[in-house]
C-alpha cells in the first residue's frame, strides 16, 4: 500500500489502484478534530472579505500519540506469528492433512490379510420331512411302514433291507465362521503403489499447510506495516492541513494590505477545505488498517495496540544476485515440492490402476464351527441330537472378468492426464517464482534507492516552501508558486513515509518469494 497525494488530497494506492478510503482512523484520545468548518457566507458585492469571528487559521496540534513507540508494544514479528497461528487458511490445510494422514492408514492396512468372522443363528421353518423306502425292518419292533431314524440304522437295530425312514430336521441352526483371504497378486500390482500414493498425497498435503502458514505470517507483517504507515499519514496530513491553514492566514493578511487579490484568498480557502477532507480520510485508512491488523492477527477490538518498531530503524541489506536468488527460490518454495508430490501420487495411482488388467489371484482359509455343521450328514448323531462340528478348508482362487481391461485402460488415461495437468501448473508456478523472484528484488532496490532520494526531496521541498512564503510575504510571489511549493512538500513527506515502509514491505514479499518464511513440515 502507498500513500500518495493528488489534487490537494491524500489518495491511498491499493494494488495499483486509486482508491479514496473512509472510515474512523485516530486511536481514542486523539486531539486531531474531526469537524469541518462552517461554509462562510457569501459577501455583498462589492464588500471586501469579513474577518473571521473565529481563528480558522490556527493550526491543529500534531497528534503524538501516532508517534510512540512502546519498547514492549507490537512488532511485525509478533504480529506475524499471531497471524501464522490463528489463520483459517491454516487451519483449514491442516485439517486436510489430517485426512491425507488418515488415507495412509487406510491403505497400509491393506496390507494386511483379509480377516472376517460370521457367526450366525437361523431359525428354520418346521414342515413333515419325506420319507425313503417301507416295508417290514430286521432287528426292530417297529410295524410296517413306520418311520426310523439313521441312528437305529448306524446302531446296527436294523438290517439293510428296504425300509422306510427320514432325515430328522433340525430347526435351530448355530454357525461360527473365520475367513482369511491372502491378495496375493495385489501385492504385487496394487496395494503397494496404492501406499506409496496416499504417502506422497499426504507429504504434498503437508507442503500446502506450510504455504498457507507461510502466506499467512507475510501477510501479518505487511498488515503491520501499512498500519505504521497509515498512522504516519495522518501526521503528515495534519502538517498538510496546517500549512494550508497558514497559507489562508498569509494570504488574508496580503489581501488587507493591498499585496494579494481576492482570488488568492478563497484559492487558499479551497485548499483548507480540500486539506481537512484529506485529513478525514487519512484518519479513516488508520482505522481500516487496524482493523485489518486486528482481523489477520484475530485480535479483539478491547486488545491495546501500540507499535513497538520505529520506522527510523535501519534495515538490513540485501545479498545476492538474481540468478542465485532465483535458484533458491525453485528449490525452497513449498507450491513446488506439492505439486512434485501430488504428480508422484498421481503416477502411483496410475500403476495401481493397471492391475485391473490382470487376473487376481489369491489365497484363502476357512474355519467353520456348526451345530449342525452344513458339511456334515446326516445332521444328527446316533442319538438323533444336532451336535457341534468343526471343520476347515484352504485353497486359492484366480479370478478374471475381460471387461475391466477396458475400465482399466479408460481410468489409467485419466490418471495420467492428471499428472499431465499436475505437472503443466507446476511449471506454470516455476515461470510464476521467477517472476515474482525479479519484480521483489527490483522493489527492494528501489525502495533502498527511494529511501536516500525522498530524504534529498524533503529537504529541498522545505528549503522550497519557506523561500516560496516570504517571497509572497514580501509581495514578490505569488499565490500559486506557493501553493505550488505546499503541495510539494506533502509529496515529499508522503513519500519520505512510504519508503521507509517499502524498505520493509519489500523485503518481506522478496523473503516469501524466496522461501524463507517457510518453515519445515510437521506431523498432522
Amino acid at each position: 500500500m502507498r500513500i500518495g497525494i493528488a489534487s490537494g488530497s491524500l489518495a491511498v494506492l491499493l494494488g495499483g489502484t486509486a482508491w479514496l478510503v473512509s472510515a474512523s482512523a485516530l486511536a481514542q484520545g486523539s486531539d486531531v478534530p474531526n469537524a469541518e468548518p462552517p461554509p462562510a457566507a457569501a459577501p455583498a458585492p462589492g464588500a471586501g472579505l469579513a474577518p473571521a469571528t473565529t481563528d480558522e487559521t490556527a493550526p491543529l496540534p500534531v497528534p503524538t500519540e501516532l508517534l510512540r513507540v512502546d519498547p514492549g508494544g507490537l512488532t511485525a514479528d509478533q504480529a506475524a506469528a499471531r497471524s501464522r497461528d490463528t489463520s483459517w487458511a491454516a487451519k483449514a490445510s491442516q485439517e486436510q492433512l489430517r485426512s491425507a494422514a488418515a488415507r495412509v492408514d487406510e491403505a497400509w492396512s491393506a496390507f494386511l490379510p483379509r480377516l472376517s468372522g460370521v457367526a450366525r443363528y437361523t431359525r428354520l421353518s418346521s414342515f413333515t420331512p419325506p420319507s425313503f423306502g417301507s416295508g417290514s425292518l430286521v432287528g426292530t419292533n417297529a410295524p410296517p411302514g413306520q418311520p426310523i431314524t439313521p441312528g437305529e440304522v448306524a446302531s446296527g437295530q436294523v438290517g439293510f433291507f428296504p425300509f422306510a425312514f427320514t432325515i430328522p430336521l433340525v430347526l435351530d441352526n448355530y454357525l461360527l465362521q473365520a475367513s482369511l483371504t491372502v491378495p496375493i497378486s495385489d501385492y504385487l500390482f496394487k496395494i503397494d503403489q496404492t501406499y506409496t500414493a496416499a504417502t506422497r498425497s499426504q507429504d504434498a498435503a503437508r507442503w500446502d499447510v506450510v504455504t498457507a502458514r507461510a502466506q499467512a505470517e507475510s501477510n501479518g507483517r505487511l498488515a503491520y506495516y501499512n498500519w505504521l504507515e497509515a498512522r504516519g499519514a495522518v501526521i503528515v496530513a495534519v502538517q498538510a492541513l496546517d500549512d494550508q491553514k497558514t497559507h489562508l492566514r498569509d494570504a488574508r493578511n496580503q489581501f488587507a494590505v493591498g499585496n494579494a487579490n481576492k482570488a488568492d484568498v478563497l484559492r487558499a480557502e479551497t485548499a483548507v477545505a480540500s486539506a481537512e477532507l484529506a485529513l478525514e480520510r487519512a484518519k479513516n485508512l488508520a482505522d481500516l488498517t487496524e482493523k485489518q491488523l486486528r482481523v489477520a492477527m484475530h485480535a479483539g477490538d478491547d486488545a491495546t495496540l501500540v507499535p513497538g518498531e520505529n520506522l527510523d530503524a535501519p534495515v538490513p541489506p540485501v545479498q545476492g544476485n538474481l540468478k542465485q536468488m532465483t535458484i533458491e527460490a525453485l528449490a525452497s518454495r513449498p507450491e513446488v515440492k506439492s505439486a512434485d508430490a501430488n504428480a508422484d501420487a498421481a503416477r502411483q495411482q496410475a500403476e495401481a490402476a493397471k492391475a485391473q488388467r490382470w487376473p487376481s489371484l489369491s489365497a484363502f482359509a476357512d474355519a467353520i464351527e456348526g451345530n449342525p455343521n452344513p458339511r456334515v450328514f446326516p445332521p444328527v448323531n446316533a442319538q438323533g441330537q444336532s451336535y457341534w462340528f468343526g471343520t476347515w478348508d484352504v485353497g486359492a482362487q484366480l479370478t478374471w472378468t475381460p471387461n475391466d481391461i477396458l475400465l482399466a485402460n479408460g481410468n489409467v488415461r485419466d490418471i495420467e492426464s492428471r499428472v499431465a495437468v499436475i505437472e503443466a501448473n507446476k511449471q506454470q508456478t516455476r515461470d510464476n517464482i521467477e517472476v515474482e523472484v525479479t519484480q521483489a528484488l527490483q522493489a527492494v532496490h528501489e525502495a533502498d534507492f527511494s529511501v536516500e532520494s525522498s530524504t534529498r526531496e524533503l529537504a529541498s521541498a522545505e528549503e522550497a516552501y519557506r523561500v516560496a512564503r516570504e517571497l509572497f510575504n514580501n509581495g514578490r510571489g505569488t499565490s500559486t508558486t506557493l501553493t505550488d511549493a505546499e503541495s510539494d512538500l506533502t509529496r515529499a513527506r508522503l513519500d519520505l513515509l512510504n519508503a521507509k515502509v517499502s524498505v520493509r514491505t519489500a523485503r518481506i514479499r522478496l523473503d516469501h518469494a524466496l522461501g524463507r518464511d517457510v518453515r519445515p513440515p510437521t506431523a498432522p
